[in-house]
């Protein structure tokens, strides 16, 4: 299999206790009092991606997987800087079962039973679908904001949005431009509710 990402962007909510048991140094910011937290393990994208997609659009893509992240073997604050860049490595999209198998664990299986309530996310904007750093940067924004105003309604785990396509560069020939935001806006608004919706009913 191909490498995943180490890191996303993610952000903060209201602070947690720090004697809760899957407290982590890779908290960022809040969406209406529910925890939105950063994917940081490469073994947690790799978990998410392989699963089918619960959404599709004609850009992006996203994936979810009702379960705890892994522990990190270090507290993030003390892995160097560029071994949290996002990259842009291949990824290997193969659809597998979303249930875990046996060789995951009692653990990862008990954990999707009682799925947690927390949510933690994950963007991949590849650079072969976005070759300008500063279209990347503008389509991690609008996940994040997306993911935010959408927070009350996602089910609790693990969650990847995923740029699986290029926007026509004839269309939007600005690398950062309001007519590229207000388009991705509207588009990761739509995926949101129908990946909201579809894994909420058990789709």
């Amino acid at each position: 299999m191909r490498a995943v990402p180490r890191a996303a962007s993610a952000w903060l909510s209201e602070p947690e206790s720090a004697a809760s048991l899957h407290e982590r140094p890779d908290r960022a910011f809040c969406g209406s009092c529910i925890v939105i937290s950063r994917l940081v393990r490469s073994a947690d994208f790799e978990r998410v991606l392989r699963t089918r997609t619960r959404a599709n659009s004609a850009h992006f893509a996203v994936h979810h997987v009702p379960t705890w992240p892994s522990q990190p073997a270090k507290p993030v604050s003390k892995i160097k800087k560029a071994e949290l860049s996002t990259g842009d490595p291949e990824i290997d999209h193969s659809p597998v079962d979303t249930l875990p198998s046996a060789a995951v664990g009692a653990a990862e299986a008990a954990s999707v039973i009682d799925a947690p309530s927390r949510v933690w996310l994950g963007a991949v904007v590849p650079k072969r679908h976005a070759r300008r750093s500063v279209t990347r940067t503008l389509l991690k924004r609008q996940i994040r904001a997306i993911v935010t105003g959408h927070v009350a309604d996602l089910p609790g785990g693990l969650w990847v949005v995923r740029l699986r396509a290029p926007f026509d560069r004839t269309q939007f020939v600005s690398a950062s431009s309001d007519a590229l935001k207000r388009a991705a806006h509207a588009e990761l608004d739509l995926l949101m509710s129908s990946a909201a919706q579809r894994v909420a009913a058990g789709r």
